[in-house]
């Protein structure tokens, strides 16, 4: 570590210090986040960094997610109606939901129809002014859930109902408005930054109707919220939320155990008995609704041949990378869901760990002295801890079987938006917690055709699983959706557009003055609920 980043760190835990004691009268609770976000639009992004510093805190969605469960419950539509033949959704709005006041805008109204044909029109419509103020917006779960063809129109019925009329029935349809590229924004708001010649401040500066509002953000450093007074939940109980962004998860766990923050997310493995013998603190854990890959890049030769996706993931040993990252805190993946999500497939062999036979697999592929690329994430993620680690270890696999691989990263928002390039060279190393319990979430969102450009970093687009998992989108029987996906996961594994790696159990610490905070399957830090004893 430089003597400059020593010392900013330094500076920065002092400051969280000072807040701490000076916060005699306020509740104030300092989450350590494990990055900065991609910016505060969350319908521009999809990385869980970024919902829990603006979709989770700012905004709310028509339906939301009850704590700790993949179970719906109203959000701003108090209810809703679906026609019977599943083509259209009618939402109720709730009265009385105000959007935040803040220094930098003080609404006229409350929420409205308006808002919510606002929030989703700017990611349908490629005419509608919204929909590249952010230079290059690619909407990337709108897309890539293929929700421009699905959503026909989206109607004002009155000024507290909404109807959405789709192009054909979508089992996941409900599940997928509780996710966060669903946040309501404020059109008034949007209308006042767009008459000032400031719309990119919709992206930097975000107002919503959630539990807190912002405050301010220093790159890199420190997100400040306090508590919305006007929340239509009710106030929360602690009065300031602060994300002191760290990192380094050695550094997150020493100021957790200093009582510079309170909570923290993706301990390093090694130190988790470690955080779990420290009298003050508490550490939940469950498993993760997860899974850590490695996407070949399809469209690139040679990895345009299944046959050297396979050998290459035949080359791995991917019990070795669960040992050394996780010290045996997760399990080794074969399918592209977790192995808790409903339609798993167990009857899919995986991919033998066979070095020799890999090796062969590739000579006769004919393919000699490959050099490529193994990209590997700067951040701790639930599903990947070591990111750097994990890639050494696959690097040296690699090397047994003759080939050399380079190491490369970015910065996390650069990496997530250079890895999505259809040119993109080599391997790149990412992985996916479910945003709403649906199977849908992991193979259409990760592996479909609409996503390829985005959220399908292997650029894979398969006819026959692309075919399979839009039946099994198409029908509301469980049972038969079940038996659609089962196949896709068969399809999948044949044509191997991934190295599955894990899937973890998830840490976090957090100190025992901390009541309330519940742990999420879907990945997400929310602090709504939360309390702080003093």
């Amino acid at each position: 570590m430089t003597f400059q980043r020593t010392l900013k760190s330094a500076l920065l835990g002092a400051s969280l210090v000072a807040l701490l004691a000076g916060a005699a009268s306020a509740k104030t609770l300092v989450y350590c986040s494990e990055a900065s976000p991609e910016g505060f639009d969350p319908a521009l992004y999809t990385a869980g960094t970024t919902f829990d510093a603006a979709s989770r805190t700012v905004y709310n969605r028509l339906l939301e997610f009850k704590h700790g469960s993949t179970e719906l419950e109203p959000g701003l539509a108090e209810s809703y109606d679906v026609s019977d033949d599943g083509l259209e959704y009618t939402f109720h709005l709730r009265p009385g939901v105000k959007f935040q006041t803040t220094e930098f805008f003080t609404p006229s109204r409350e929420l409205n129809a308006d808002d919510v044909i606002f929030s989703f029109e700017r990611q349908l419509k490629a005419d509608n002014p919204w929909n590249q103020y952010v230079p290059g917006a690619s909407w990337e779960y709108f897309a890539g859930m293929g929700f421009p063809d699905l959503i026909k129109s989206i109607e004002k019925v009155d000024d507290m109902t909404v109807k959405f009329t789709l192009t054909h029935p979508e089992a996941p349809f409900l599940a997928d408005l509780g996710m966060d590229f669903a946040s309501i924004m404020s059109k008034e708001y949007a209308d006042k930054l767009a008459a000032d010649g400031k719309m990119e401040q919709l992206n930097q500066v975000p107002l919503g109707t959630g539990p807190f509002q912002f405050v301010a953000y220093q790159p890199d450093a420190v997100i400040r919220y306090k508590a919305n007074a006007d929340y239509w939940g009710g106030k929360e109980k602690i009065d300031d939320l602060v994300f002191a962004i760290t990192t380094d998860a050695a550094v997150r766990a020493q100021k957790l155990k200093a009582g510079e923050c309170h909570i923290m997310p993706y301990p390093n493995a090694a130190d988790v008995e470690g955080l779990k013998a420290d009298p003050n603190l508490q550490v939940m854990e469950q498993e993760g609704l997860n899974v850590a890959y490695l996407a070949y890049n399809t469209t690139q030769a040679p990895f345009d041949n299944v046959a050297v996706r396979k050998a290459l993931n035949m080359a791995i040993n991917k019990q070795a990378i669960v040992d050394a990252v996780f010290q045996g805190a997760a399990t080794v993946a074969k399918n592209p869901i977790p192995p808790t999500m409903w339609s798993y497939n167990d009857a899919v062999q995986d991919d033998a760990y066979d070095p020799k036979a890999a090796k062969k697999m590739l000579q006769d592929a004919g393919v000699q002295n490959l050099s490529m690329k193994v990209w590997a994430m700067p951040v701790a993620r639930p599903y990947m801890l070591n990111a750097r680690r994990a890639a050494e270890l696959i690097q040296a696999d690699f090397a047994e079987v003759g080939v050399k691989a380079e190491i490369v990263t970015y910065e996390w928002a650069e990496y997530l938006d250079r890895s999505k390039a259809k040119d993109r060279d080599g391997a790149v190393m990412l992985g996916w917690t479910g945003d709403n319990g649906d199977p849908d979430n992991f193979l259409d969102t990760l592996l479909g055709c609409d996503a390829v450009g985005g959220n399908n970093r292997a650029q894979w687009c398969n006819e026959e699983f692309d075919d399979l998992v839009s039946k099994a989108k198409a029908t509301a029987d469980q049972a038969e959706r079940t038996k659609l996906y089962e196949e896709a996961q068969v399809v999948f594994k044949r044509e191997a557009p991934w190295a599955t790696i894990d899937h973890s159990l998830v840490f976090m610490p957090m100190s025992k003055k901390v009541s309330g905070f519940v742990q999420d399957p879907l990945g997400y830090h929310r602090f709504d609920g939360v309390d702080i004893s003093e």
